[in-house]
């Protein structure tokens, strides 16, 4: 009995913490919006520029795995590159280890329901009273105080080193290369299961605070919670374009060669992290495991980052296009496999469809006129074809966005975000609208 009361006690305090996660990222998604939009913005061809803006986005939303969904998304509808998705994913990776410092610093330092629960009170306050327009911030709060919340229960909930119920950790840990290589695995199958090397990152923190975890065996399931977290790309790149498949790609061998090159250097790796981090690894493992996970992604990206052409053109050998993708094939969707794309993002992509959707337009419009300047053109059967496939084209484009546009009404988005969405809403009706007349024009002539 006991030890069903133990597992529903585990089961409910990782539901806090990655509750507490989800709502703390919906409110900064909230309240950054607009900001977020400008970064989103400074994805360019620069390499080191590209790393910063993956490193903003994924500071600002708190997960590696949902900047790596968007960049995905990105590069499918056309608005990144392969090569400019590369340094964004880079930095996306340096950025996510953030939420370590946060929780090793917040965590373990305090006492947590001094602050967590005031924490919570106060962004309930925010959120609840809707004439102080703070109720982002609010919901920002109430998922701060909870994610440290569901820490100190999975903290409480930890059994004792010399509990029976974890007696079994200490076969796993005293193996030498066999205990490194069954931790990496552990790593690997915790963030697949929760899909957060945030949340993931967390709980090998607790674990190794209450002193079930030994430092090497922690590092090991860092190093593997680093490729766990590529399987929500990899979903999310199903059925998509085929830059969008090697986007995936790219962001898988980062951190499956990354990984095993740490692995290689295990031990010097170790000991970097001791140099970098005062005082014995005994009593401060947090600060460690914390510096582990920054140092591996930040040497990762500068042994990486000289190299982004040619990781485009292995990706590009890997994977070649399908027979079937035809440039006349519409498609637009949001992620597979119920990873949420970010409200700034799905908005932006919006736009850039909508763009499209008017230069079509333009272009049924201009054959028109060239049409008027020599009538023999309107019998030309090419001309005909030409209008017919933009037409539905457009009328395929209408109903993708449309369905597009209303599940981005479903996102956690401000009120000016909401209003821009019903105005895209009519915007792409209205251009639809406007194929309809052109064919039809050209039916005439």
């Amino acid at each position: 009995m006991s030890v069903i009361v133990f597992v529903f006690q585990l089961v409910g305090s990782l539901g806090f913490l990655l509750f507490g996660m989800k709502m703390m990222s919906d409110g900064i998604q909230k309240s950054a919006g607009q900001s977020l939009q400008r970064i989103l913005g400074f994805m360019t061809g620069n390499r080191v520029l590209s790393v910063l803006t993956g490193l903003l986005i994924t500071m600002i939303i708190q997960s590696s795995s949902a900047t790596t969904v968007m960049v995905v998304s990105f590069v499918n509808a056309g608005l990144l590159t392969l090569k400019q998705s590369i340094g964004v994913i880079f930095g996306a990776n340096i950025g996510t280890t953030i939420t370590a410092w946060i929780v090793s610093f917040f965590g373990f330092e305090f006492d947590i329901a001094a602050f967590a629960i005031p924490m919570f009170g106060i962004g309930f306050i925010l959120s609840s009273y809707k004439k102080l327009k703070k109720e982002a911030l609010g919901e920002a709060l109430m998922g701060f105080g909870l994610l440290f919340l569901g820490l100190d229960l999975l903290s409480s909930a930890m059994p004792s080193v010399s509990s029976d119920k974890m007696s079994f950790l200490a076969d796993l840990t005293n193996k030498g290369i066999l205990s490194i290589s069954i931790g990496v695995i552990a790593g690997i199958i915790l963030t697949v299961i929760i899909h957060s090397s945030s949340a993931a990152t967390a709980i090998i923190l607790t674990m190794s605070y209450n002193g079930l975890l030994p430092w090497e065996f922690a590092a090991a399931m860092v190093l593997g919670s680093n490729i766990g977290t590529t399987i929500d790309a990899v979903i999310a790149s199903i059925g998509t374009k085929v830059n969008a498949r090697r986007a995936a790609l790219v962001h898988v061998l980062f951190n499956v060669i990354g990984t095993c090159i740490a692995l290689i250097f295990f031990n010097p790796l170790l000991m970097l992290v001791d140099m970098l981090v005062p005082g014995p690894v005994s009593e401060s493992i947090t600060t460690h495991i914390a510096m582990l996970h920054t140092v591996f992604n930040l040497v990762n990206t500068l042994i990486f980052l000289p190299f982004v052409t040619q990781i485009a053109h292995i990706t590009e050998t890997l994977i070649k296009p399908k027979s079937n993708e035809t440039p006349h094939t519409y498609v637009l969707e949001f992620p597979h496999g119920g990873q949420t794309e970010h409200a700034a993002a799905a908005i932006i992509r919006a736009e850039k469809e909508i763009a499209d959707m008017a230069q079509l337009v333009t272009g049924m419009f201009d054959r028109i006129r060239t049409v008027f300047a020599d009538r023999k053109k309107a019998l030309d059967a090419e001309y005909q074809a030409a209008q017919f496939q933009d037409e539905d084209y457009a009328d395929k484009m209408q109903e993708g966005l449309a369905k597009y546009l209303v599940h981005c009404l479903e996102l956690p988005i401000t009120e000016y975000q909401r209003n821009n969405v019903s105005v895209m809403i009519d915007v792409v009706d209205e251009l639809e609208s406007m194929t309809d007349d052109c064919y039809t024009v050209s039916r005439l002539l």
